[in-house]
Parts: structure tokens; C-alpha cells; sequence
């Protein structure tokens, strides 16, 4: 069966002062896989993911999401062409319920400024209405037990805000997702039903992006293996293939010289 590819990442270079902290990668994503991303502590992991939302602009290469060039665009209009994302550490907006919070996810969805809040306020308000219906299906997706959704999102236990987070991102309903550590903080259990839903939102037809270091995790639903070292791509290809590279090796375990 071929793969549909959704993102394609071209060559893609960042410097700071200086030091390449990405150089010349390329990879794809593909509809209905899940991609890891992996790499030792300072191997560019978190650069790429922030060079492919638009946080930094990149120095060099491409991305094309379903053949449209995304280079040059600013995040927010990523986010509506279909890319979402979530962080290292979960990002709750204080003082707002875990429902207003996911709510936030589905801005893209809204289409009522200020001036129809003044003028059309009943409007508004069945915009806001739906949103909210938006957000309560992805934290039923999510898995959240709906006493939580009415709770401050930053009182929660940490992986219900993992949770939270991850429903916001589908709130944008994107073509690829994106997440930076979704297991670090949390227990095996959490970590397993983690896993379990991250292979159902690809299974939805979504190109999923994990960046993780729980590499029983990493083999156990990816399809497909990216690994990076010092910014530079590695080697690439599926769990078997990857786990039996000895570049892999060496750059996550060391080698034994006198062996060599």
C-alpha cells in the first residue's frame, strides 16, 4: 500500500550565532502513521518542530503541506492550513476553565470579529455555542472525565493537562499533529493509554509527529523512525531497521572502542 504523504520536509537548516543546530534534514509524513522523532539531549528535535510550526523561520529548505509551500509563513496561518502542536510542558492559559481552553483550539473555526459582537451579538453567541460543542467532543476523544471540564486547566493533575492539550490540538481538527514529549511527568499507565490514543488519531486519517524519549513507546506505535544527531539526520526508516542501526547505537548508547 503507498503512502499519502501530507508534510514534506525539504532540506531544512537553522543557526544560531553560528551553531547549526539543524542541518539538511528531510523527512515526510504520512496520513494515518505515526512518525517518531528521536535523538539524543540537544540533537534538534524541538528546533525542527519549532522550524515546521513557524516559530523560527528556517535559514534553508521546504515544506510543502499537500503540495503547498508553507515556507515564509507565519504560525498562526500554519495553524489554519493544518498543523498543530503541543509543547514539552503543558501550556494552560491561567485563569480559564480545561473547556475555554480547548475552546481556544478551535479559533480557526470562528469567523465573528468585534464588530459582530457589537452588532450581532446573538451570532456570537451560537459561534460560541458550536466551538464549545467542538471542544467537548476532543476532550471526550481525549478521554477526560467531564467533571474536570469545568475545572481552571492549570489545577489539574499533569497528565489530565496532557490530555487537555492534546484536545485543544485536535480542536483545529489538523492534518498533521505534532507533539514534543507527550509521555515525560507521567506514570506507565498514563504513558500506555497515551500511546493507545495516539495511535487512534492516526488511525482518524491525521500524520502524527512524536518526539519522545520512552523508546518502548516510540517502537510500539511508529510506523516509521526519524533519528537525529547534533541537528543532522542520522538514519531513518522503520523500528527494526532503526534498532539495528550502529550509528543508533553508538549515538545513544556509545561504543565499545576496543571492539571497534
Amino acid at each position: 500500500m503507498s503512502r499519502h504523504v501530507v508534510l514534506e520536509v525539504s532540506g531544512l537548516s537553522k543557526s544560531f550565532g553560528g551553531v547549526r543546530a539543524v542541518a539538511d534534514v528531510s523527512f515526510s509524513l504520512a496520513s494515518g502513521e505515526v512518525t517518531a522523532l528521536i535523538g539524543p539531549n540537544g540533537a534538534g528535535k524541538t528546533t525542527l518542530i519549532n522550524l515546521v510550526t513557524g516559530v523560527w523561520m528556517p535559514d534553508g529548505g521546504n515544506l510543502l503541506l499537500d503540495g503547498v509551500n508553507l515556507s515564509g509563513m507565519p504560525a498562526h496561518r500554519r495553524g489554519k492550513a493544518g498543523i498543530a502542536r503541543t509543547y514539552q510542558t503543558p501550556q494552560m492559559a491561567h485563569g480559564m476553565s480545561v473547556l475555554s481552553n480547548v475552546m481556544a483550539g478551535a479559533y480557526r473555526f470562528g469567523t465573528h470579529g468585534l464588530l459582530s459582537s457589537v452588532l450581532r451579538p446573538w451570532l456570537v453567541m451560537e459561534e460560541n455555542a458550536e466551538l464549545a460543542e467542538r471542544a467537548r467532543t476532543c476532550l471526550t476523544r481525549v478521554g477526560l472525565p467531564e467533571e474536570w471540564w469545568d475545572r481552571p486547566a492549570s489545577d489539574l493533575p499533569y497528565g489530565h493537562q496532557r490530555r487537555v492539550e492534546i484536545a485543544r490540538s485536535l480542536a483545529q481538527d489538523p492534518k498533521v499533529l505534532l507533539l514534543d514529549e507527550p509521555a515525560a511527568g507521567v506514570n506507565p499507565s498514563e504513558a500506555a493509554e497515551l500511546a493507545s490514543l495516539l495511535v487512534s488519531i492516526s488511525a482518524d486519517g491525521r500524520a502524527v509527529l512524536l518526539v519522545e524519549h520512552d523508546m518502548s513507546m516510540v517502537m510500539s506505535i511508529s510506523s516509521h523512525i526519524v533519528v537525529l544527531n547534533f541537528g543532522c539526520k542520522l538514519a531513518e526508516g522503520t523500528p527494526s531497521d532503526v534498532s539495528a542501526n550502529k550509528d543508533v547505537i553508538a549515538a545513544y548508547l556509545g561504543t565499545d572502542e576496543e571492539g571497534e
